[in-house]
């Protein structure tokens, strides 16, 4: 396994649009189990990942070292562990770093945040095939970490992700989900934050609560709903059998949420997952949890959501550089199909 780099990742600065990217060279570094191309019987050899789950892990000289937050989570999948990511997109400050530089028209700063990796026990058991409340637990994970990250002096914003699949960026093949967190707000955010604050403005009402009640009552696009939940293919869906998961009741902020809505949103959840695998013949994907910055402002114009997108479409030059997305299947069409494939 490669060592863990001591290079440092940088924001930089885009003068024509204002939006920022990381450069973390020490990513390019990162273990691939993808590409090793090891059999499925020896895969468990070769997983660095797998090292966290063998008997009394915890107390070994490897799991202290690699500083393991949650010596142990018990739940019906196994456990789970938090560790720091050994080749992290954001990462603290270190000695000789000046909080910005500006060099004229070229801007750039130190990628300053942390970067962690969720790993759950199984190494071929995906979260599509965890039970309910294997997938609470996972919640429950996110949500402490969350918790303790956004309490950091460095952190105003924390994104929690998941990568199913190597064409969705997994370089490894054992399920684990990301948290970065970092000072600033990712550019992607910044323009639905922004319209979510105006339609309130204007409406005195949340746009994603009127979203809500309009798709509960219109059903069409509807896939899934509990009690707490809503799950939802949208109406400008971006890539076809995009689903989002909306909280019906009003909450700006994930880390929130209450047992009672973590079991609601591990059952839709898992549902959808499910349903996806099964019908679409286990596609790589993506899900990531919006949520309101932790940086002591309000925002009661926002409201979270976990949004999940399934790798069923390469975006091609037009969609690059136009930034207008072309899907082949209405949303209604992609709701009804995975309505009607038992998960």
């Amino acid at each position: 396994m490669p060592k863990k780099s001591n290079s440092v990742s940088e924001l930089r600065c885009d003068p024509v649009s204002g939006d920022w990217v990381v450069v973390a060279a020490a990513r390019a570094m990162r273990p691939d189990t993808f590409k090793v191309g090891v059999k499925k019987k020896s895969d468990k050899v070769a997983c660095p990942f797998c090292v966290y789950f063998q008997a009394s892990a915890e107390n070994t000289p490897h799991a202290r070292r690699s500083g393991v937050y949650f010596k142990k989570q018990h739940s019906l999948s196994g456990s789970i562990v938090v560790i720091p990511n050994k080749f992290p997109a954001f990462s603290k400050m270190v000695r000789g770093q000046t909080p910005y530089q500006n060099s004229g028209l070229f801007k750039r700063k130190p990628a300053v945040g942390f970067h962690e990796i969720v790993i759950t026990n199984s190494h071929h058991r995906q979260i599509a095939d965890f039970s309910v409340d294997a997938v609470q637990e996972l919640l429950n994970v996110y949500q402490e970490r969350y918790l303790a990250l956004c309490k950091e002096k460095s952190v105003d914003y924390v994104f929690i992700f998941h990568n199913h699949g190597q064409t969705a960026g997994a370089s490894i093949t054992h399920p684990h989900s990301q948290i970065i967190a970092s000072q600033d707000v990712d550019c992607s955010f910044l323009q639905p934050l922004k319209c979510a604050q105006k339609f309130y403005q204007e409406k005195k009402q949340c746009v994603y609560c009127q979203i809500v009640k309009a798709e509960i009552k219109n059903k069409s696009r509807v896939v899934f709903e509990n009690k707490n939940f809503v799950a939802i293919c949208p109406f400008a869906s971006k890539i076809a059998f995009e689903v989002m998961i909306l909280p019906k009741k009003h909450s700006p902020y994930f880390e929130k949420i209450t047992d009672e809505e973590k079991q609601d949103l591990a059952k839709a959840l898992q549902t959808i997952l499910a349903k996806i695998k099964k019908s679409l013949n286990n596609p790589d994907y993506n899900f990531y949890i919006r949520t309101s910055p932790c940086d002591g402002a309000k925002y009661p114009y926002f409201h979270w959501h976990l949004t999940i997108l399934p790798k069923t479409q390469i975006y091609a030059g037009f969609e690059l550089g136009a930034g207008l997305e072309i899907i082949t299947m209405a949303p209604e069409q992609a709701a009804a199909y995975l309505r009607k494939q038992k998960s």
